[in-house]
C-alpha cells in the first residue's frame, strides 16, 4: 500500500486506508470535497448566511430587535450566537440557533443549552431586561436533515415541542407566558431571489 501511494496511485486506496498510514507516519490526510467548483465548506458557509438572513428579515417584519453573531464569554463559558432577537413590548429574548446541516446532535444541543441559559445576562448586557427566554432551532430544508430529526424524533419533541404553526404565532404574538421552544425547517435558498421565465400572452384565435 505504501508502495502504491510513493508512486502516486493513492487515488486508489480507501480514506480510511491513507489516513492510517498518514497516522502511522506522524502526518494528517485533508480531504476536500468540491462541487461545482466550490469548496463544500464555502457552500455550507454561503447556506448558512441565506438562512440567517432569511431568520432576520422575517424577525424585523414582526418587530423583533435583532442582533447576529453575537459572542459571549461568561464565567469561563463563551460561544457565539447565530441570532439574538428582543421584543421589547413581550419582553422576550430569542435565541435562534440556525444550521444549514443537521450536526453531532447531542453537541448541538448541549451548545445551544448553554446559549440559552445565559441568554439573560447576554440581552441585560444590551440593554434588553428580558423576563423570558425563547429559543428557535433552525435547520436547512432536505431530506438527509429531515431523516437525521427523524432518527433522533423523541429527542427533538422533548427540546423543541414548537414546529412551523407554533413558531410563526410566536414569532408574530409573542407571550412571555409561553416561552417558544421551536423547531424550523428552512430551505437555505430562501429569501433568495430567482428568475422566473415570463411567457407572452397567449393570443386569442
Amino acid at each position: 500500500m505504501v508502495a502504491r501511494i510513493e508512486v502516486g496511485n493513492g487515488d486508489s486506496i480507501p480514506a480510511g486506508k491513507l489516513d492510517a498510514v498518514a497516522q502511522a507516519l506522524g502526518a494528517r490526510t485533508d480531504l476536500r470535497l468540491s462541487w461545482n467548483g466550490e469548496a463544500l465548506d464555502r457552500l455550507l458557509d454561503s447556506a448558512h448566511a441565506a438562512m440567517v438572513e432569511a431568520v432576520v428579515a422575517r424577525l424585523r417584519r414582526a418587530g423583533w430587535e435583532v442582533a447576529t453573531e453575537v459572542t459571549f464569554w461568561i464565567r469561563g463559558e463563551r460561544g457565539s450566537i447565530d441570532v439574538l432577537a428582543w421584543h421589547a413590548a413581550a419582553r422576550i429574548v430569542l435565541v435562534v440557533e440556525v444550521k444549514s446541516v443537521v450536526p453531532d446532535v447531542q453537541g448541538m444541543l448541549a451548545a445551544l443549552d448553554r446559549k440559552v441559559r445565559l441568554a439573560l445576562e447576554i440581552s441585560r448586557d444590551r440593554g434588553w431586561p428580558a423576563l423570558t427566554v425563547s429559543k428557535l432551532l433552525v435547520i436547512g430544508e432536505g431530506r438527509t436533515a429531515r431523516r437525521r430529526v427523524a432518527a433522533h424524533e423523541q429527542t427533538f419533541l422533548n427540546e423543541f415541542p414548537g414546529r412551523a404553526i407554533e413558531v410563526r404565532r410566536a414569532i408574530q404574538l409573542p407571550d412571555a407566558r409561553e416561552p417558544l421552544r421551536g423547531l424550523l425547517f428552512l430551505s437555505p435558498a430562501h429569501g433568495v431571489s430567482s428568475r422566473h421565465r415570463v411567457r407572452p400572452p397567449r393570443q386569442r384565435p
